[in-house]
């Protein structure tokens, strides 16, 4: 018997994913989206206005409240902490992961549902979504939660699991709108069609659950229709789908119809090549066993997640962390897949599966020892002994489980992303950010003293992380503004250039303070590289305004 069967070795892996997410928790903000959604969610805290949602100086009308009104809350009762901005998403997280387990249980067994819940939490994705924060790991614990409390109504047609699913599925819309009623249909629709159960469509008992989804999302239709009336809640029930399908106001991003299945190799990586083998394998056995229901095979996890995917191709704008809510399903998918495998006693499918596997494995070697390396100062001793460790598990780990090779797949899987997301939360990450020149210039305001009510941006250039560390709405000033204080001001550029343009409007500048700055979500090798870094990296300035107006 394998050594990891035993609960206590998967507490163990559990145990060191969950230091890797607490590691994520008390980074810096990234720009722009995680710290503009937490910005967003610092205003209402500070302004105890939970009904209006504001971009800056401009109302807000996307992504729906619930992300915000979580981070407000837990602003309210931590205070204002990137961790705290971060701890809704972790608890989702771990909503999903379990709602992964006890799904997966239903569907294959305990053992395959082990595995489920690793290879969801240790999906590059899922990891990433809880630091760089923005709505999809509520969104996509909400959706797990909702289609495994929905699927057990399938099966028991009992209400609480009914009130409980509808319940989530409220929560989900009210993060980011129909995709979460979208997948959970895909999924609940494909399962009961494939098995021949669409009689449960027509229990009277569903009206209950599209009464508590409607009581769920009341307070997110209300806070709409308050701040932009009848077209706000038309926008979030109807709209909102079709200008993204269509890129209505906004410029087109990744167009192409295959883009979100390839952009599912480094998503769900390192596990996706083995869910698309897993893939081919389940439809050619269904398809030879000419579409009938067949052993082993479920519809729930494929067509919710690749049904969605292919709605999700035809929209002109896409972008990869709209793949996050479905990875719940693949992982349970791909579970199910491995598990079935050693079951069935494919030893020879499962040994080509271990060979890719140690070649990923190889691959996070070098990825990890480059960054080390190359890419910053060298790391902390600690930081390296963490590395150490975790290479010594590893190797242990492997050879513990020895011609067993399902075991060393999840293992040796799971313990690579451990050791990548260690690298990249505690080395990686934190150096890059030092990069971003809003929070390092709220750093010289404090050390300096600078009254905040004297600064100012430089028209309408928003730098999110500088007002989440100043814990203000940074207010915004154009030329003509400047040329006619009466008073001397603070300005925040980001852009050298600007600083020209100032000058040239006659406009003096007695002192100025500049930082590094670089887009960190837009990497590029260029950057990573010490030596042709400086290339790439421009620099952000505090600039004191000294008014023409002044004797």
């Amino acid at each position: 018997m394998s050594l990891l069967y035993s609960q206590k070795n998967y507490w163990i892996l559990y145990f060191l994913i969950f230091l890797v997410y607490i590691t994520g928790l008390f980074m810096p903000l990234m720009e722009s989206d995680s710290a503009q959604h937490a910005t967003m969610a610092m205003r209402m805290y500070l302004s105890d206005n939970f009904f209006e949602i504001m971009r800056g100086n401009e109302p807000y009308l996307d992504k729906p409240h619930m992300h915000f009104w979580l981070a407000a809350i837990s602003f309210k009762i931590f205070g204002l902490t990137e961790w705290a901005y971060r701890l809704p998403s972790l608890l989702f997280t771990f909503i999903g992961a379990i709602s992964c387990f006890y799904l997966a249980k239903e569907l294959y067994t305990k053992k395959a549902a082990h595995f489920a819940s690793l290879i969801f939490l240790t999906s590059q994705s899922i990891i990433l979504a809880n630091h760089d924060v923005r709505t999809d790991a509520i969104l996509t614990g909400a959706t797990i939660f909702a289609i495994w409390q929905l699927f057990k109504f399938t099966k028991n047609q009992r209400v609480l699991p009914l009130i409980l699913g509808s319940f989530a599925l409220g929560i989900a819309f009210s993060t980011k709108g129909m995709i979460a009623v979208v997948i959970t249909l895909c999924a609940l629709l494909s399962h009961l069609v494939y098995s021949k159960k669409t009689h449960v469509l027509a229990n009277y008992k569903i009206l209950i659950g599209l009464f508590v989804f409607f009581i769920s999302i009341s307070p997110v239709l209300y806070a709409y229709y308050v701040q932009f009336g009848e077209e706000g809640v038309r926008f979030i029930l109807w709209e909102q789908n079709f200008k993204r399908l269509s890129s209505e106001n906004m410029k087109q991003s990744n167009p192409g119809y295959l883009f979100l299945f390839h952009t599912l190799i480094w998503v769900f990586f390192p596990w996706v090549f083995t869910m698309y083998f897993g893939l081919f394998m389940q439809l050619k056995k269904w398809i030879s066993n000419k579409f009938k229901k067949t052993d082993g095979f479920e519809f729930l996890t494929i067509g919710g997640a690749f049904i969605t995917i292919l709605l999700l191709s035809y929209s002109k704008f896409k972008l990869p962390h709209y793949l996050n809510p479905v990875l719940p399903l693949l992982s349970i998918f791909t579970a199910g897949f491995l598990y079935k495998l050693e079951q069935n006693r494919k030893t020879k499918t499962l040994n080509i599966l271990l060979k890719i596997n140690y070649f990923f494995v190889f691959i996070g070697f070098v990825a990890v020892t480059f960054i080390l390396i190359f890419t910053f100062e060298t790391p902390s001793i600690w930081i390296i002994s963490g590395v150490v460790l975790i290479s010594f598990l590893l190797i242990s780990f492997l050879i513990l489980t020895k011609k067993q090779s399902l075991h060393q797949i999840i293992i040796s899987s799971a313990l690579l992303m451990i050791m990548i997301n260690f690298v990249l939360n505690t080395y990686f990450y934190p150096n890059l950010l030092e990069y971003q020149g809003g929070g390092k210039i709220a750093k010289i305001i404090k050390e300096k003293n600078i009254d905040l009510k004297k600064i100012y941006l430089y028209k309408q250039r928003y730098s999110w992380s500088l007002d989440f560390a100043t814990e203000r709405n940074t207010p915004e000033l154009s030329i003509n503004e400047i040329k006619n204080l009466n008073t001397e001001v603070w300005l925040y550029v980001d852009k050298s250039s600007y600083i020209d343009t100032i000058t040239n409007a006659n406009i003096k500048i007695s002192e100025k303070y500049s930082v590094p700055h670089f887009r960190v979500s837009k990497l590029s090798l260029k950057f990573l590289n010490q030596d042709t870094r400086k290339s790439k990296v421009g620099s952000a300035h505090l600039l004191k305004i000294s008014s023409n107006l002044l004797p």
